[in-house]
């Protein structure tokens, strides 16, 4: 999901320029991009020989070893427990699943199979099963693992603010609320990405956001920029119903608390939500001075976990593991000789 902002200033990146760095990745945001993406022509998710998901492992194995074949250093931050008012969010959103789930099962028996497709990729769920054979598979990778008190973005939030990791990578602007430094979005090597709800890919490329020129472009201050976020709608409340981007920056602008820009927007009775919210953004729980220590690929355990246990093609899986650990090899090398 994620707040929508508008139009705010970006800085594209190429991923060359990105090596060296670290990156407190989104790990749910990024998992469900796997699981919604990663299907057959029907909307089927990747499964194995017993019916197990596996585009979870697929996207994370793939897209990390380019990862670090580039330099690129990802750690995974994981979501705890969130907050009691998100219940209502997390209930509607189940509801809509449970209506994706119908429309795909009518789009197979019409034999549309564009619009199952479309259709299944709303249905993804995401079980604690597949969350353990995500951070397994993560370790066996040599890639951190970092696991939040609550919400993973306000965690990597927090890690990018004491500068343990140089951005948030997320597709959603929700860490720029919860007072993320540098938000970087579309951090994957492909270069494509399709469009939600449609058969359409487009070219993309590492885009940065700034929350200090975000504000500034604006002319909001944090607080203000939670209260647009709050009345267009996040992860933790719907919004009010009309109010995009434009019209709550506008609201925002003329208020001088949250309860007038509820009141302008016609949204009081939603005021004790949306002050928690609000509350939520500005401290959220969060485990500070966090260290991470980056390992090392292990080729053996990444086939013995894919290919033994989740049916992957061994030959890929070690071709693969080869190229990443010769590439790494390489770049290690090349910081010595620099260094030197």
């Amino acid at each position: 999901m994620g707040v929508d902002l508008g139009d705010v200033p970006k800085k594209t990146s190429a991923i060359p320029d990105l090596a060296g760095k670290k990156f407190a990745v989104d790990a749910y945001n990024t998992i469900y991009q796997f699981l919604s993406s990663i299907r057959g022509q029907d909307g089927t998710p990747l499964q194995d020989f017993k019916g197990n998901v596996t585009g979870h492992l697929t996207g994370l194995f793939y897209r990390n070893c380019r990862l670090l074949e580039n330099g690129i250093k990802p750690i995974y931050v994981f979501d705890g427990k969130p907050p009691e008012f998100k219940s209502d969010v997390l209930g509607e959103r189940k509801a809509r699943k449970t209506d994706a789930e119908a429309r795909w099962a009518a789009a197979l028996e019409k034999g549309n199979m564009a619009e199952a497709r479309t259709a299944a990729q709303q249905t993804s769920r995401l079980t604690q099963k597949m969350v353990g054979e995500a951070k397994e598979l993560l370790g066996y990778m040599g890639i951190p693992v970092v696991e939040s008190p609550s919400e993973g973005e306000a965690q990597a939030s927090q890690m990018v603010i004491e500068g343990t990791a140089d951005a948030v990578a997320s597709q959603d602007m929700d860490c720029l609320l919860f007072g993320a430094p540098l938000l970087l979005r579309n951090l994957s090597v492909g270069g494509r990405r399709k469009l939600p709800g449609k058969q359409e890919w487009v070219i993309v490329e590492p885009e940065f956001m700034a929350l200090e020129d975000v504000l500034s472009t604006l002319g909001v201050s944090r607080e203000q920029l939670i209260w647009m976020g709050i009345l267009v709608g996040t992860d933790f409340d719907e919004g009010v119903k009309g109010v995009g981007p434009k019209k709550a920056l506008k609201i925002v602008k003329e208020s001088k608390s949250l309860k007038d820009a509820a009141e302008k927007s016609n949204a009081l009775s939603e005021l004790p939500l949306f002050e928690s919210v609000e509350r939520f953004f500005l401290n959220p729980p969060v485990e500070k001075g966090v260290k991470v220590k980056f390992g090392k690929l292990d080729p053996e355990r990444v086939a013995k976990f894919l290919c033994g246990e989740h049916d992957f093609s061994e030959e890929r899986v070690m071709r693969t593991c080869e190229s990443t650990t010769k590439k790494l090899e390489e770049v290690g090398a090349q910081t010595k000789l620099s260094s030197w």
